[in-house]
């Protein structure tokens, strides 16, 4: 297994969620492991085919993420990458139309909800997760990076206008411009507290594989609200895969003090990591000073405090007419998780 131009520093972990000391002979251990990743991951691509040649036949523009594509294009490699899930962008206005299109392969979803709850979620949330043929969870038909309290306003049609043509497995498909590859990934890792380390090697492989307009990547992280969460993501990588940044990318880093320190905490934390609670009082508070802009801050704080969800859905059924006063349910609920346990819950 060659290095692709060094995304692979820590080459044991190239097929594992978390690096390992692993005793030596290692050779035959790495051979196997290899082989059984290179055959899982070429069934899921040739599924990954049939889901892209689904959609497209139903006239859904569609854009594959991570998985295979980031296997290929960043690693080099197909099986140097573990996934155990399939990740397709569509566009929110096509997300009825390609669940519908993707029943034909056999998929459906893994939570249903009812009509009026689904238009609901397609406001607030980003992603649908499908059973396939294949297993349950196959699949997530995603139409942006988080959810809408997260207050991170990704332009879905912006990314479709500039995506780029890649190679995969012998065949073209549609791949996210390098430097919207870099953002997500940023949001997706900071969005899970970082707590694996593969995400970071992705984030390394793009840093060191895929060119990249630096300027644009500052100009974009700013204006999204980001900056912190991009930064955070960059010192991490550089510190603990011994990734090297280029100017633009140091420069920001060092623009905000608190970058700084909030890699610090992060970066003591990561051996330890799990999983992290998005209920928990910490998780909140971490998510709180990722953001840069105050306003951010503020939206982040009345969504996640007023938008309802497949909880609150369950709890009590209303009628379409009446669905607003969800929001008044999820503040009530999450009310009284305050009262029952302050330090624990939001």
């Amino acid at each position: 297994m060659a290095e692709h131009h060094g995304v692979t520093p820590l080459i044991y972990a190239a097929v594992a969620d978390h690096p390992a000391v692993v005793p030596p002979p290692v050779s035959e251990e790495l051979r196997h492991r290899y082989e059984r990743n290179a055959r899982k991951n070429l069934k899921f691509t040739a599924e990954l085919f049939r889901i892209l040649d689904c959609l497209k036949a139903n006239s859904v523009p569609a854009i594959p993420l991570k998985g295979p594509l980031l296997a290929e294009t960043v690693y080099g490699d197909l099986a140097l990458r573990d996934f155990s899930d399939l990740d397709v962008l569509v566009q929110p206005r096509d997300v009825p139309l390609a669940k519908a299109a993707l029943q034909s392969l056999g998929y459906s979803a893994s939570t249903p909800l009812s009509g009026a709850a689904e238009r609901e979620y397609l406001k607030s949330g980003y992603e649908c997760t499908l059973d396939g043929p294949g297993g349950r969870n196959l699949l997530e038909l995603q139409w942006n990076f988080a959810p809408r309290f997260y207050a991170v306003g990704f332009d879905v049609e912006g990314l479709f206008s500039r995506t780029q043509n890649v190679h995969l497995c012998g065949r073209t498909v549609r791949s996210l411009a390098p430097e919207d590859l870099l953002l997500t990934l940023c949001v997706h890792a900071a969005k899970h507290a970082w707590i694996r380390l593969h995400w970071l090697r992705d984030i390394a492989g793009v840093l060191e594989t895929q060119p990249l307009n630096w300027p644009g990547v500052v100009e974009h992280a700013r204006g999204l609200g980001i900056a912190r969460m991009v930064g955070v993501s960059l010192l991490l990588a550089r510190r603990l895969l011994d990734v090297q940044l280029p100017g633009p990318a140091q420069e920001l880093c060092a623009s905000d003090p608190k970058m700084l320190r909030l890699a610090n905490t992060i970066e003591q934390e990561l051996p330890l990591a799990e999983q992290y609670n998005a209920a928990s009082l910490a998780y909140f508070r971490l998510m709180m000073r990722l953001r840069e802009r105050a306003s951010d801050r503020v939206r982040f704080l009345w969504r996640l405090a007023a938008t309802p969800g497949p909880g609150e859905w369950e709890l009590i059924r209303l009628p379409r007419a009446l669905f607003p006063l969800y929001r008044v349910v999820r503040i009530c609920r999450l009310a009284g998780r305050a009262l029952r346990s302050p330090l624990a819950r939001l």
